[in-house]
This record gives C-alpha cells, structure tokens and sequence, in this order.
C-alpha cells in the first residue's frame, strides 16, 4: 500500500511541475493565480499522501496549514482584483 501512496504522490508532483509552467508564462494575472491554487492544492494532497505512507502524523498538520494559507491567498488575491476593477 505505501508503494501506490508514493506512486500517486509522484504523480501528483509531475502535475504541479505542469502547474509550475503555467505560472512562469500564465497569459493573465488570474491563470497565474490558478495555477498557484493548483500548486497549493497538489502539495497538500502530496503531503497527505506522504504523511499516510511514511506513517508521519506532521506531515498531515502541515497539509492543514497549507490549505489555510491557500484560502487567504485567495481571499487576497479576489479582493486585490475587486480594487482594481473599480479604481
């Protein structure tokens, strides 16, 4: 079972290596900000997945933080794009 744990997790992070592209070269400030949600979405599901297979309980508390810290920065971003838009 650890070994499809880990195999997911490296499917996982070729996604977020795809995502890490996206961010280089995203066309508009809002696909940028996409692709970093998939980036913070995937490295939590990476963390769960390593936390579950390498029975690290700290790895699952870290993948909380990172969700947290996924939803302030989209909150940050949207409200930052709300400025602009009536500036």
């Amino acid at each position: 079972m650890p070994e499809f744990l880990l195999g997911m997790a490296l499917v996982l992070l070729l996604t977020m290596s795809a995502g890490l592209v996206r961010v280089v070269i995203g066309p508009t400030p809002a696909d940028r900000m996409m692709a970093a949600q998939l980036l913070g979405t995937s490295g939590m599901a990476v963390l769960l997945l390593l936390g579950l297979a390498l029975e690290v309980p700290a790895l699952l508390d870290v993948a909380l933080i990172f969700a947290l810290l996924a939803a302030v920065s989209v909150a940050a971003f949207t409200r930052r794009r709300a400025g602009e838009d009536q500036a």
